[in-house]
């Protein structure tokens, strides 16, 4: 006879098992039981260096006894006024330990515990873009879609400010209405992203907020787009983060980084990266673009927005390609599209907020 005994206690239940590799650091394993709602039986391993040695023990030991309940950041603070004064972590934090924690309880996720799905690029316009990325935020938080990544796609030339932007202060009248722009607003904060038909690569990843439990916000973005570094490297590009969400490499900046967390439990992560912007035109548009340019002249623009194209010398298609082959790969992503219900919604949300005045012009 198999199964569970029907007088089974917590001793009888197999230990929890949670594992968290730090973005450029170490493997943190924790293993421990639960017994009556605490933890018990806790063991902390890794390929982490750790010093002294004792500091180890005392790491586990603060962990013993803690609620079931406890939040990362419990954990984490637990952790932290367990450690001697002089003890060194070296490739792991004590807010790696609590992602670890977490994920045993199945409180946070990794990735491969989800199904992936892949919208490839489809052309929309910048409205509906930055709709869509609303829209399918709360579909994955509600859980009536997959956690999804997004290519874009567009034709109009554009201007998309972050949330929290002025207007007034970001674009240049005079170069918008000279170059026929269009200028959104979306929902995640951070720079103006000045985007033509093919001049850049925007993708947006759709994901619960469980993947990124425990991840302090500055952690999130490299722990998100871990993939796109390997794809990049495929390519020969060495790319890394410059805090807090800017992608660059030993040429230049290629792109940056915004999120957005809904209360629904979903989250919106997405990314642009420049592939082949005309930084004359760039500069006409954007204010921002001359006062960060002013001494420098616009030469200095095309080196620091350094288009992938020149790096590369590959097609964007190619490149696309080539991210969307690496994501399927290390996560098992599978096709999806945007359901009619969805582009519905969308296209509601634009005449209702995105395509009005009063959300354009919310911070004039």
């Amino acid at each position: 006879m198999t199964g569970t005994p029907l007088n089974a206690t917590d001793s009888d239940a197999p230990r929890l098992h949670g594992e968290y590799k730090v973005p450029g650091g170490k493997l943190v394993v924790v293993d421990l039981d639960v017994a009556d709602g605490a933890f018990a039986d806790v063991s902390l391993s890794g390929d982490f260096f750790l010093e002294p040695d004792e500091a180890l023990l005392d790491i586990n030991s603060a962990l013993e006894g803690l609620p079931e309940s406890s939040t990362a950041a419990e954990i984490a603070a637990a952790v932290v006024a367990s450690l001697p004064a002089e003890a060194v972590l070296f490739g792991f934090s004590a807010e790696a330990v609590a992602v670890a924690v977490r994920r045993a309880l199945s409180k946070a996720t990794h990735w491969s515990d989800h199904h992936w799905n892949i919208i490839a690029p489809t052309v929309l316009p910048t409205h509906m873009n930055v709709a869509l990325d609303e829209v399918l935020t709360e579909e994955v938080g509600a859980g009536r879609r997959n956690p999804t990544l997004r290519f874009w796609d567009w034709e109009e030339p554009s201007v998309v400010i972050g949330s929290f932007q002025s207007v007034r202060n970001e674009v240049d009248p005079d170069g918008v209405a000279r170059h026929g722009i269009t200028v959104v607003r979306r929902i995640s904060g951070g720079g103006a992203m000045f985007m033509e038909a093919g001049n850049c690569i925007t993708y947006s990843l759709y994901l619960p907020q469980t993947l990124v439990d425990g991840i302090s916000f500055a952690d999130s973005y490299a722990f998100l787009d871990a993939w796109v570094m390997a794809a990049l490297k495929q390519l020969g590009i060495n790319a890394f983060y410059v805090p807090l969400n800017d992608i660059a490499t030993d040429q230049g900046k290629i792109g940056g980084a915004a999120q957005k967390r809904l209360a629904n439990g979903g989250m919106l992560h997405h990314v642009t990266m420049s592939y082949d912007i005309d930084a004359d035109k760039m500069v006409e548009v954007l204010r921002i673009g001359k006062e960060k340019l002013s001494d420098k002249g616009t030469a200095s623009a095309k080196k620091r927005v350094d288009p992938l194209r020149r790096q590369t010398g590959l097609a964007r298609t190619e490149i696309v390609a080539a991210m969307m082959d690496v994501f399927s790969g290390r996560y098992g992503a599978t096709p999806s599209e945007l359901t009619g219900a969805e582009l519905e919604t969308a296209r509601q949300r634009v005449a209702s907020k995105f395509g009005t005045h009063e959300w354009l012009y919310r911070v004039p």
